[in-house]
Parts: C-alpha cells; structure tokens; sequence
C-alpha cells in the first residue's frame, strides 16, 4: 500500500498549509460576500464578474504540448509554474485550469493538479470530488437518458421516437470498457423496450461540452434545449427541448456553471472548471472560467488537453471562436522523454541519455511549431525539466529551437516552483508583449463538414487522405437536413500520434485517416468525427491506479498522484 512518502507530489501537497480561500479572492479583488465558500480552500465565483471590456484588454497565454507519451508531459505542471512565475516578476496572474477526472485519476494517467513544487491545492479534493461539478453534469446527462426512455415507453402522450435512432448515450465519471455496449429493457413488459445503449465518460458528454461553451444559465438552458436525441418514426428530428427536459437539466446545474477558486501553494489564484477530454471532446476549460480570470487579472495562463493538434486546435477552432477571444501567445511543452520516444525509444528506456534519439525526436516538436504559427500566435517552447534528463540532451532541443527560429527555455517550476520558471515567465510576457492578439482559424464555418475535416487533416495532422465509413457519410447526410453544415467540428483522434493511428510516433508522412462514425452534438454547437479506434468511454489498465489509493482513520489519504 502506498504512504505520503511514497509519492513526492503527495507528499509536497500536504506538507503546506493554503491561505484561507477569502485571501486568494482578495488578490482577484472580491471580497468574502462576493464568493461562495466550500470550506476553508474552496470557493464559487458568480458569473456576474464577467466584464467583457476587460476580457478584451486581457492577456491570455495558453500551454499546450507536442505529442506526449502515455504518462503525459506535464502541460498543468508548467501551467501553473508559469502562473507562478509571472507573479514571482510582479505580473499579476491567475491559472486557469480544466477539473481532472475520475478516470484518469483510478486509471492509469493519474490527477491533474500539476507537480512537485507547481500545484494547485487541495490536491486531494480537486482530483476527488471537488465542488461536484462532474456529479452535476452526470446527472443531467442521465437526466435525458431517462426521459427518453420514459417516453418511448408511454403511451398516452410519447412522441413517438424510433429507439434505432436514439444515439444519446448514458454518462459516468469512471472507465469501464463493458460499459460501451449495453442492452437495456430486461426485466419483461416492465422494463421497458429492449433497446441498444452505451455510456460515455462524463469528460466526453455533450452536456460538459454545453456546460463549457455556455456564456450564461440561460445561454446553457437553450443549449441543453437544443440537444438532438433522435428522429421519429416519420423522420421528425426530436430535441431535448421536445421531451421538457432542458429546464429541470439546467436546475441541476445552477451551481455547477459556476467556476471554481483556488490557489497554486504559492498562494496564487487558480480558477477551475470542466474538464472535457481533448482526444474525444474539445479539451479545455469553460468560457465562464476564462472570461472571470481575463476579467480579475492582468494575464491568465491556461491549457488544453493532450498536443496541439487536439487541445490547441479545439482551444482556437472552437472555443475561441465561440467566445470571441484569442490568446496572445502560447507555450508548446516540450520533454526530452517525449522527444526520445518520438526519436524511436521504447517508454521504459526514455529515462535513459540518448542525445541523438533527442535529435530524430524533433520531427514532432517542428510540426507543432509549424501548426501554431499557422494560426498566427507567437510560440515558446518550454522544456520541461525532469531529473534524468542531461545536460547534453537539453542543449540539444536549445540548439534545433534556435536553429528553426523560435524561443526556448527551459521549465523547473517542479523543483522549484514560480523561481524555476521566472525566465520562461519573462520570455512568454515579451512574446505576449509583441503579439497581434488575433489567430487565423484552420477552417471557415461555411466550408462543408468534410471541408473542415480534411483541412485539419492535412494541415494540422499531415494526413495525405481522409476515408469515410457508410456509417460517417449518412451521418453528414443527416446533418444538412437539420441545417447544421455551418458548425465546426470536434475531431475524436487519438492522442498518442498526429494520425489516427497510435504506432506512428515522430511526425508520420503520407499517411491516410479514416473517419468511422460521426455524432451530432446540435447544442454543444459541433459535429464529432470519430477517427480510427478511437473510444469515448476508456478502459482500466491492468492495474488501476486505484488499487494504490487509501485512506486512514484520520481522513489522510494516500497513493493519490
């Protein structure tokens, strides 16, 4: 069984007492009335500090990563150093940061709080339960389900809904792969109709997508009011709306579209809300989250989910677009543990120096680079420092940034918090300083769904084609009939290649992608293409992470990381 000791993060989590919440509130300039308290270190913002004249002028600075290996990069252990060290020069910053999930956190990828000396607190309660935002959405989205069954059940008043057309499918916050199939109906007349079903995790629901996007409650009503269930047997489209369930879904969640304070240990504030998956949803925290820290504070560090080619690319196709911002600059972190294993290194020898597996590993680094600056933003790398890396293999990603002509430093806000990423600070505020402010999108909405597909295909990915299954091509003949061509789209890849594929590591060349099965997600405002093997509800590991986390008489939990 584990103890404190056993884990570093853990253990520094717990070893520092937080300020009081009230104290974080008042370096964002709201007083102890103005939050709602969950706790001593745990609070709500109301979404009435939204000022959207200071949403313009704001300086935001998104972190986002090349291709990681299957342990992650550490993309919220540099988001929140670099909060750190942006106030350790004397900016005033706030980090702001997507909740982690229960399925990683049991699973195998772990919390999502940062590390080392570059952490958000209470370590423990973020990655547990938090202020029960997941629970809320899971509900909602469960919610509908019910509802839709409720009524292809009933006879006096059903719409008639043809259950084969019915793709909502149930939600839950933990990975279980027998999960993603179901029969449900069993149990005679009584049970309903027998009807096929499956869930997804919550991270990868419409309704945290919605909860995400939404400007306001009302704003989140009229979406979740827009969510397309399925057809009638006439072919009639039905909506949420249709079955009343978007007001009592948006009851459920009143408190939840409200965004989280916190604080990084250095006492720092970090706002925290959602937490869509960027492999199979659009990977970043809410607009409420963001505009409240453009809002309170001079810059807001934040992040999205996996590499650039998913996060990044949602951050800016989606999100911003949907929220009318554009960040300033953006930080691409880096490892030399990554660039190893895109170099061709097994996972379990990328510990071990090899300075020219670095070198053939830099494929991966350019291509996101290249990607960045396709959108128009200023791009430093940031090298996150880990123990095993050696002086040489360092020199070597400094040396090639140089050689393609971006800024790079590099990143111990692990070690040693915001003074181990004052230089990084001071170069992301001079590139912050020189930026246009403004990105150019990938694609344009009045280009055809395929259109968009296969512009971020091409130009994000590197993929020569784009196939499409039966399945994929009736979905999009669906979506012309309810007038949707014009939404953008949430591209379901894995997250362990540029392809589709996850065996092609570095930076793969004329390779194909396969568009399987596509979902329509009206009031998220999105179309889903489903690339690959891709899969919205994940599986446990071997040995979950779970096995390792306990809790003693005293409360104290360990073999959380």
């Amino acid at each position: 069984m584990s103890t404190p000791n056993e884990n570093p993060d853990l253990r520094i989590a717990q070893s520092i007492t937080p300020k009081h919440i009230d104290e974080i509130a008042e370096r964002l300039g709201l007083s102890r009335d103005d939050i709602e308290h969950y706790g001593k270190y745990k609070a709500k913002i109301p979404t009435s500090f939204i000022d959207e004249q200071k949403v313009k002028k704001g300086n935001m600075i998104l972190v986002t990563a090349i291709t990681p290996t299957p342990a992650g990069e550490g993309k919220t252990t540099v988001t929140v150093g670099l909060t750190d060290g942006l106030n350790h020069i004397g900016k005033q910053a706030t980090a702001v940061l997507r909740e982690p999930s229960l399925g990683p956190v049991f699973g195998m990828k772990g919390g999502a709080t940062g590390g080392g000396y570059s952490q958000v607190v209470p370590m423990e309660d973020i990655n547990l339960h938090f202020t029960g935002d997941f629970s809320a959405v899971e509900k909602a989205n469960n919610l509908l389900s019910a509802l839709i069954n409720n009524n292809i059940y009933g006879r006096s008043r059903n719409l008639g809904i043809d259950p084969r057309t019915v793709r909502w499918r149930w939600a839950m916050d933990i990975n279980d792969r027998s999960l993603r199939h179901i029969v449900t109906g069993l149990g005679g007349k009584q049970g309903g109709f027998l009807t096929e079903s499956g869930f997804n995790i919550t991270a990868a629901s419409e309704v945290m997508a919605i909860l995400c996007l939404s400007k306001d409650l009302n704003d989140l009503k009229q979406r979740m009011g827009t969510i397309y269930v399925g057809d009638t047997f006439s072919g009639q489209a039905i909506y949420a709306r249709d079955l009343n369930a978007h007001g009592a879904m948006a009851a459920l969640m009143k408190d939840a579209i409200k965004p989280n304070l916190v604080q990084t240990l250095e006492g720092n504030p970090a706002i925290i809300h959602g937490g869509p998956f960027a492999n199979i949803a659009q990977g970043t925290n809410s607009i409420i989250a963001t505009k409240t820290g453009l809002s309170l504070s001079d810059y807001i560090v934040t992040e999205a989910g996996f590499g650039a080619d998913l996060g990044a690319e949602k951050f800016l196709n989606i999100k911003c677009r949907a929220a009318g911002i554009s960040p300033k600059a953006v930080v691409l972190v880096a490892t030399i543990r990554a660039l190893k294993y895109h170099g061709g290194v097994p996972v379990k020898d990328v510990k071990t120096p090899n300075p020219d597996a670095v070198k053939k590993g830099t494929g991966n680094l350019d291509k996101h680079v290249e990607n960045l600056k396709r959108f128009g933003l200023p791009v430093v790398v940031a090298i996150n420092h880990f123990v095993a890396d050696t002086d040489e293999e360092v020199k070597v990603v400094m040396d090639h940034c140089a050689e393609i002509g971006v800024p790079v430093q590099l990143s111990k806000g692990w070690e040693f918090g915001g003074k181990g990423t004052a230089d990084l600070a001071r170069e992301v505020v001079k590139a912050v300083e020189q930026s246009k402010g403004t990105y150019t999108p990938s694609y344009a909405l009045e280009d055809s769904i395929k259109t968009k597909i296969e512009k971020i295909a091409s130009h994000i990915y590197g993929a020569k084609s784009v196939t499409y299954t039966q399945n994929a091509e009736d979905v999009f003949k669906r979506v012309e009939q309810l007038g949707l061509q014009n939404l953008p789209v949430c591209m379901a890849k894995t997250q362990s290649s540029l392809s589709d594929n996850a065996d092609y590591i570095g930076r793969p060349r004329d390779f194909g992608i396969t568009v399987r099965e596509v979902e329509i997600a009206a009031g998220a405002g999105f179309i889903i293409p489903i690339t690959g093997k891709m899969l919205r509800m994940p599986g446990l590991p071997t040995i979950p992470a779970a096995e390792s986390i306990n809790i003693d008489e005293n409360g104290q939990i360990t073999g959380l990381f």
